[in-house]
């Protein structure tokens, strides 16, 4: 019976997208004087509203030239646009606004595609303490979360002082590769007080039960907060799946006025750490065998986030540090 119910589910969808919403189209066309591009133009702010429409027209047109649009490269999108209006018979010299709205939002939709290659091409690259540029970064995030502590060595346990799980770095970076480094390294740059009072707080009993010189005794991988580090490459993990699912479109839309960069990506990558922080502290787990659990629940809350068109996860940066637009 659920077979049969689903079939008969997907027959109607498919007589409502080929039959009902192509008459649909054609009825407001005649109606209104405007296609779909334009009245998506017309009726929606600039940002997540407008360009997810956009992306949908295209994606589901029936003409290749339309559909071309959304993987041209960023440089042929202003002739895009130009081929789009002559293909829908529109005058630009009376309809200026037109080409400008589906600009901002083509470069929006072609910029995010190239995103998720550039985050994938880092997420796949292996750290390599052979690099001289990596080893390079990573001695670079030693100095910017412990300043006044000297490293007495590449191997060394004070690795573990700032998240990581072992005396090399190296093996941590394998789920995400030379992504996982690159944010944390932004994160203690560009957001520098917020990651040394995350990472302070991550080293803190979950109690007061200690006295500070007791504590100091204990080993680091027995505080009850969270590794550093380790969290950082698990955010990004977060981040990454976000990205690569389509999830994060409606944040960069509204956030990016045209090309979406990796810049925003890290930037959102700074909100998650600094959100995943105090959700942790919220949910106030037992210990860290919670992890997972309290990871899922973030993540689902972020999805939840995203799905209102209007979502911007902006994090506390000036908003020329973020190039916010105007929302």
């Amino acid at each position: 019976m659920k077979h049969f119910l689903r079939v008969v589910t997907q027959f109607f969808v498919f007589l409502y997208c080929k039959c009902l919403w192509r008459g649909l189209k054609f009825v407001a066309r005649k109606l209104t004087g405007r296609c779909e591009l334009q009245r998506i133009c017309y009726n929606n702010k600039h940002g997540a509203r407008r360009t997810l429409k956009i992306e949908s027209s295209l994606k589901y047109s029936k003409n290749e030239l339309l559909r071309s649009a959304l993987s041209v490269h960023p440089d042929k999108v202003e002739k895009s646009i130009d081929d789009i209006m002559a293909l829908k018979k529109i005058n630009p010299d009376t309809n200026p606004q037109l080409g400008i709205s589906l600009q901002a939002s083509l470069l929006q939709i072609v910029g995010y595609r190239n995103l998720v290659g550039e985050v994938e091409k880092l997420r796949r690259e292996p750290y390599d303490c052979e690099n001289a540029h990596h080893e390079t970064l990573l001695m670079q995030l030693w100095k910017e979360l412990r300043p006044d502590t000297p490293l007495s060595g590449r191997i060394s346990k004070q690795w573990c002082e700032i998240g990581f799980q072992g005396n090399d770095p190296k093996t941590d970076f394998r789920g995400m590769g030379l992504l996982g480094l690159h944010n944390l390294l932004y994160f203690a740059e560009h957001d520098k007080a917020t990651a040394l009072q995350v990472l302070h707080d991550s080293l803190q009993p979950k109690h007061n039960e200690m006295s500070p010189s007791e504590w100091e005794q204990k080993s680091l991988d027995k505080a009850i907060g969270f590794s550093f580090a380790i969290v950082g490459i698990n955010i990004t993990d977060l981040a990454y799946s976000l990205l690569v699912s389509g999830a994060l479109k409606t944040h960069l839309y509204n956030v990016a006025p045209e090309l979406p960069s990796l810049l925003h990506f890290q930037q959102t990558f700074c909100y998650l750490m600094q959100e995943f922080h105090r959700f942790w502290t919220e949910e106030d787990p037992g210990d860290i065998m919670e992890f997972n659990r309290i990871r899922s629940k973030f993540h689902r809350r972020i999805l939840k986030q995203l799905k209102h068109p209007d979502t911007a996860l902006c994090p506390h940066f000036s908003a020329s540090d973020l190039h916010l637009v105007n929302l």
